[in-house]
C-alpha cells in the first residue's frame, strides 16, 4: 500500500511522539480527528502500522550482548525448528533466509558465557545441523523506518 504525504506526516508523528493522543495529532497536523482516525485505521488494516507497544531495550533488561546466529537445518525440518525457536526467550527475532544457513536469529544474552549456553541449547534442538555466530560490537544504525516512510511518501506525491 502506498502512503501519501498526509500518511507520511502521521507516521512521522507516531514515530517521533508515540505517547501523544489522537486528538493532539489531529491538532498538530491541522486535520479533523475523524480523518486522522480513518487514516490510522486504514494503515493498521493494511499492515503499514503493525504495533503500538513501547520499544524495549534488551541491554536495560540485563542482556547487553547481541549476536546473530545462523542456523543450518536438516532438510524438511525448517518449520519444526522455527517453532522450537519461539520457546527460547533470548531469541528476539528469527527469519528464514537464503544463502549460508536456513535461519537467521537475533539473540540477546547477559554475557558471552550466557550466549554460549543459548547456542548450546540451539545446537541440541532436533533438526539443527550447525550454527554460526556473529557477535555485534556496536550498533551503527539503530532500527529505523522513518527515512523509508519519507522516501515512500515523496515517491507517492510525485506526478
Amino acid at each position: 500500500m502506498a502512503v501519501d504525504e498526509l500518511d507520511t506526516r502521521i507516521l512521522r508523528l507516531l514515530i517521533e511522539q508515540p505517547r501523544t493522543s489522537v486528538r493532539e495529532y489531529a491538532r498538530i497536523l491541522g486535520v479533523a480527528r475523524g480523518t486522522l482516525q480513518a487514516r490510522l485505521d486504514r494503515m493498521e488494516r493494511t499492515g503499514v502500522i503493525t504495533g503500538t507497544g513501547p520499544a524495549l531495550s534488551p541491554a536495560a533488561l540485563g542482556h547487553p550482548v547481541l549476536a546473530f546466529v545462523h542456523i543450518e537445518v536438516t532438510q524438511g525440518r525448517l518449520d519444526e525448528v522455527g517453532d522450537a525457536l519461539a520457546a527460547v526467550p533470548e531469541i528476539v527475532e528469527a527469519f528464514s533466509i537464503t544463502g549460508g544457513g536456513d535461519l537467521l536469529t537475533r539473540v540477546v544474552a547477559r554475557d558471552n558465557a550466557h550466549l554460549e549456553d543459548v547456542i548450546q541449547r540451539l545446537i541440541q534442538l532436533p533438526g539443527v545441523v550447525r550454527t554460526r555466530t556473529e557477535v555485534a560490537l556496536r550498533e551503527r544504525v539503530a532500527h529505523r523506518l522513518l527515512p523509508l516512510v519519507e522516501a515512500v511518501g515523496r515517491a507517492a506525491s510525485k506526478p
